[in-house]
């Protein structure tokens, strides 16, 4: 989980047959505002879980959704998604993140770790400006 300043706010290593939806709960303690997700974090469920907790998640609407009304502003934060993935593409080939090849668990976590902190020291990191509350992107 990212904020509109394209800080690392949170990430949980998960087993690849996770649903990224069951984790969200969690990646999101402590946090109010709005939260952007592509269409893969759709759910009725979670989208009440996290409205209980003060958060709003906006995503696109799937083909077969009815459209619904949503606010100019809303609507534009959505079209600036691809920070996430600038965010993604720095996190695998500036900090090398993505290297696959470790012989333990141990390795692995430490270069992931050390990744993170590689970019957190990082003096450009992709961002939006102009929020007057605050926007997290996951």
């Amino acid at each position: 989980m990212i904020n509109d300043y394209g800080e690392v706010l949170n990430f949980q290593v998960t087993p690849a047959n996770v649903d990224d939806r069951k984790v969200v709960p969690e990646l999101t303690e402590g946090i109010v505002g709005k939260i952007f997700g592509d269409k893969g974090y759709i759910s009725e469920k979670l989208f009440k879980k996290l409205h209980e907790k003060g958060l709003e998640l906006i995503t696109r609407l799937r083909k077969n959704m009815k459209n619904r009304l949503m606010l100019l502003s809303d609507k534009m934060n959505l079209r600036k998604r691809g920070i996430i993935e600038s965010v993604n593409d720095q996190l695998k080939n500036l900090c090398q993140i993505e290297h696959t090849r470790h012989r333990k668990v141990a390795n692995f976590m430490v270069n992931l770790v050390a990744g993170m902190i590689a970019y957190t020291y990082q003096p450009e990191k992709p961002s939006l400006y102009d929020y007057e509350e605050p926007v997290y992107f996951f």
